[in-house]
């Protein structure tokens, strides 16, 4: 599906783009995609399309990732993010929205419940929730940092295996479609699409062992009249089935699945999240308004 390309200025200048799919079908509820840590609006490729059948889909870059621009490093935060997201909305006249959020993006939509609630129709956390489970922290703590680049495809698709444990049952193709959504081709090879500076404002080694990261349990409470819905993969290392329990102890309107043999994160494309996300954005829509 074809998709319109856009190029915002944040506030202090930085470029922010942003991917919109125009609904082919009625005009539901739009969705705003936003990426994990490392990631980027092609994170989404395997459901903006499905999704724009039938709504408006707006998948962004944040700041230092993808086609954005780098910028100082100690505005790589969650906040931050936040104000880059509503200005980008605000340009291209969204509204309300329904946010799906994978990883680093759900933490962004959790903060965004205490600028812009009345804004969000509805949230879909992708592997995350507000306990960040120590032993995916120091995974993600590890790499961050570097800027590999790889010889070819076949070497960026190793490293992304070693890096992205629990999803045992993908095949070549779909790891390599995995890693072009990743990193981006340059002269020489393949590399990372993401500026090296994240790792400033990232919890050190000491702060994760010493359980020192912020946890976000008041947010998601803000947001508890709002449509939610929570996914985690099968093997995550980042969400646990504990913190999935508490999440809908404190949220009403929390529904969740577990989706088979994926870890950090699903690719939402799988037929248990297809099933999971057709039913809260029903729930979306029926709320509108």
């Amino acid at each position: 599906m074809q998709f319109a390309e856009h190029i915002i200025a944040a506030a202090d200048g930085t470029p922010l783009y942003a991917r919109d799919y125009q609904a082919e079908g009625r005009g539901l509820t739009p969705a705003v995609c936003l990426p994990g840590l490392t990631r980027n609006a092609r994170d989404f490729e395997t459901i903006a399309p499905l999704l724009a059948r039938k709504r408006r889909v707006v998948a962004l870059d944040f700041r230092g990732r993808g086609r954005s621009g780098r910028a100082d490093p100690a505005t790589y935060r969650p906040d931050q993010e936040v104000a880059d997201t509503l200005a980008v909305l605000d340009a291209l006249g969204v509204e309300r929205f329904a946010v799906i959020g994978t990883s680093r993006g759900g933490i962004v939509a959790m903060v965004m419940a205490a600028r812009a609630l009345p804004r969000m129709a509805g949230v879909l956390f992708n592997d995350i929730g507000p306990r960040i489970d120590k032993a995916g922290l120091l995974r993600i703590r590890g790499y961050l940092g570097s800027d590999p680049k790889f010889a070819s495809w076949e070497e960026a698709v190793a490293a992304l295996k070693a890096g992205n444990p629990g999803f045992p049952s993908l095949s070549d193709a779909e790891w390599l479609a995995f890693a072009r959504r990743v990193y981006r081709e340059d002269e020489g090879g393949p590399r990372a699409d993401y500026d090296p500076g994240l790792a400033v404002n990232f919890p050190s080694a000491a702060e994760i062992e010493e359980g020192k990261v912020p946890e976000l349990w008041a947010l998601l409470e803000l947001m508890a009249e709002v449509p939610s819905l929570v996914l985690r993969g099968e093997h995550s290392d980042l969400l646990s089935e504990e913190t999935v329990a508490e999440m809908r102890r404190r949220h009403r309107r929390l529904s969740a699945a577990t989706v088979p043999e994926r870890g950090h994160v699903p690719f939402l494309d799988e037929p248990v999240s297809l099933e999971a996300i057709a039913g809260w954005l029903a729930a979306v829509d029926s709320a509108r308004g």
